[in-house]
């Protein structure tokens, strides 16, 4: 069994009517705030992609995308989304999206791969969003401030379910906490990139850690990135290399940190073949975003994803992401939420 927190004497705050009614005033009101926030507008996405192209969002570099044959294009393969860090780019560029307006959009995948947990499940469900920038905005000072805006819309989100279920009381702090990994690590040098995620959150409440991706100066890396989406080499106004990061809350339920988000400004030109050189896969320069993007054809943006199962095991007090959302469990698991009062869908 994947590694499961089963806090003690736990009991749901909601019956299964009312965290269902939770869910849908949750993502209704969130998402109309992230719209209204940053000036987006809501499109469709596709639930799979041709394989080969370059447009399915790599994660880790390491997980397997769920594929299948295509009959009437030859058996040409298709991909289910990891994620549509790439997909957003092309679409700004093809709505002819004016820079200070973006889109958003609900992202379904599937990830085989997925170490199954109390935040882990096989099935995602996030809200996908990009934005359009000027050069002038490739800042982490705008970085901030978009991860300002967010936190402003969880905030009130948070607001919203005390008045609809006043038994759950706001525990989010008033402002975010904005550290670099990098500062992060020489806070705590002995410990792991989780237990420092755990740390920094414990006293903060809520943390953006930026810099994800490059290495650290103890010569590993926060967190993996893919290196053709999220730009984290150039070098910012604090002195430290990264334009992206990860939004973090302390979660009161399971007593860790959970991520909620994760954004970033997008690679450039001269951002993407470094990272592709450095990470040894110059190969994707001859992919068609790769090439849209190198020849000049996509705008510059940011962007990231937010776990919409997650946000909402949050804001309701559910130790398991299983209470939020269907999904496939192993049966020891299932068995040992039972034994702990955590009811699986």
């Amino acid at each position: 069994m994947s590694y499961l927190i089963t806090p003690t004497n736990y009991e749901p705050l909601l019956d299964l009517k009312q965290t269902e009614l939770g869910i849908k005033q949750i993502k209704d009101f969130f998402q109309a705030n992230l719209s209204s926030e940053l000036r987006l507008r809501r499109v469709t996405a596709p639930l799979f992609v041709l394989k080969g192209m370059g447009i399915n969002d790599d994660l880790n570099g390491v997980e397997r995308p769920v594929a299948f044959p295509i009959k009437d294009l030859g058996d040409a393969q298709a991909e289910v989304v990891h994620s549509l860090a790439k997909w957003k780019r092309l679409t700004l560029a093809e709505y002819h999206i004016e820079s200070g307006y973006g889109i958003y959009t609900d992202m379904n995948a599937i990830r085989a791969d997925e170490e199954l947990g109390n935040l882990h499940s096989l099935y995602v469900d996030q809200w996908d969003w990009e934005r359009v920038i000027t050069k002038e905005q490739r800042t982490i000072a705008f970085l901030k401030d978009i991860v300002k805006r967010i936190y402003g819309a969880m905030k009130r989100t948070e607001y919203l379910v005390y008045e609809m279920y006043p038994i759950i009381s706001p525990v989010l702090p008033e402002n975010i906490f904005f550290i670099h990994s990098e500062e992060l690590c020489r806070m705590y040098p002995t410990m792991t990139p989780k237990e420092r995620e755990d740390a920094i959150c414990k006293e903060y409440g809520a943390v953006f850690i930026m810099g994800i991706g490059g290495k650290l100066g103890d010569g590993k890396e926060h967190d993996s990135r893919a290196p053709d989406y999220d730009d984290y080499s150039t070098p910012n106004e604090d002195g430290f290399n990264g334009l992206n990061g990860d939004l973090l809350v302390w979660d009161v339920t399971l007593g860790r940190a959970i991520e909620l988000s994760s954004m970033g400004i997008r690679v450039d030109k001269k951002a993407l073949l470094k990272q592709l050189e450095e990470s040894g896969k110059l190969e994707r320069e001859k992919l068609y975003f790769h090439k849209k993007l190198i020849e000049g054809s996509l705008p510059l943006s940011i962007g990231g994803g937010i776990g919409q199962s997650r946000l909402c095991m949050m804001y309701l007090r559910k130790a398991h992401v299983g209470e939020i959302q269907a999904s496939i469990w192993p049966d020891n698991m299932r068995a040992k939420c039972e034994k702990h009062n955590i009811h699986l869908i």
